[in-house]
């Protein structure tokens, strides 16, 4: 109960010093309280008015968010002034476009990294070992955007550039664990024992780096979460990325502060639920 309470008070303070984070950071941008709809010259001088007015009301940073919590603890996300609908139809209805998305990607992500890992070091191979290092190497120093850009130009599936950022993470940090798991005393004890290479990685290498691994996973859903965003930008998928680029080019700062309440929220669940995985683990090798 006490380690239930602590990741509870965790993901809630978490999430809610993010959203006062984001909002800081919109509200104290260049260009926050403009809006571009004063420029139409068909509205009258009271219309003009309503928006200034509409916008001031974000102008109090501290008195917005403690009036948007309050809205929030009665199933009130507010208003988005830019696609003109409650928040509250926006995220589920963007939701499960993105969650496709970073499963998608962390589905291939995963499968191409572990099996890459895998293959390294079971075959012991400096060439396939030098070739899998250098592919993922060079992915790791292209952007999203920048991957995302080249599968728009080819034609090619936007979702699966999240699991080709996902798989050079996965594949260095597994490739690194599992020769480290692979050197250790009772590893060398097994094989001097004469037991197969799949009996050896299956009872003695894969259970000694699993927590590690489970650790990795947690980290790497955020890292989904945060490169769908240009992705889903670029490739045009109605997703949480999109609605996020739509809202910081309108100010939107409703809309934001639950993109990021969000967010916070789904990275401190998947860390905490990492965590209890990982000590579920370390309790059975007891």
């Amino acid at each position: 109960m006490r380690w239930l309470a602590k990741n509870v008070a965790t993901i809630l303070l978490t999430a809610l010093l993010g959203g006062l984070a984001g909002a800081t950071l919109v509200r104290f941008a260049p260009g926050f309280g403009v809006d571009e709809r004063e420029l139409d010259m068909r509205l009258n001088p009271s219309s003009v008015e309503a928006l200034r007015q509409t916008n001031g009301q974000h102008e109090n940073l501290l008195a917005f968010y403690a009036h948007y919590l309050g809205r929030m603890l009665h199933g009130d996300l507010g208003y988005s002034s830019a696609l003109q609908r409650p928040i509250s139809d926006l995220l589920p209805e963007r939701l499960p476009d993105t969650l496709k998305s970073v499963g998608l990607g962390l589905l291939l992500g995963w499968s191409l990294g572990l099996t890459l890992a895998v293959a390294v070091v079971m075959s012991r191979a400096v060439s396939l070992d030098f070739f899998a290092t250098l592919v993922a190497g060079l992915l790791l120093c292209l952007p999203a955007a920048v991957l995302a850009i080249l599968f728009f130009l080819a034609r090619a599936p936007g979702r699966l550039v999240i699991g080709l950022i996902i798989f050079p993470k996965v594949f260095r940090y597994a490739r690194n664990l599992l020769l480290h798991s692979s050197k250790q005393p009772h590893v060398l004890t097994a094989k001097a024992k004469g037991l197969s290479d799949a009996r050896v990685f299956l009872y003695h290498i894969l259970p000694s780096a699993g927590p590690q691994l489970l650790a990795l996973a947690g980290v790497s859903l955020g890292v989904a979460f945060g490169a769908a965003i240009p992705i889903e930008v670029l490739c045009d998928f109605p997703g949480i990325g999109q609605l996020a680029w739509k809202a910081a080019l309108a100010r939107d700062l409703p809309v934001l502060v639950s993109i990021t309440i969000l967010v916070a929220a789904v990275t401190q669940l998947t860390n905490a639920a990492s965590d209890l995985a990982i000590a579920a683990c370390s309790r059975e090798r007891v």
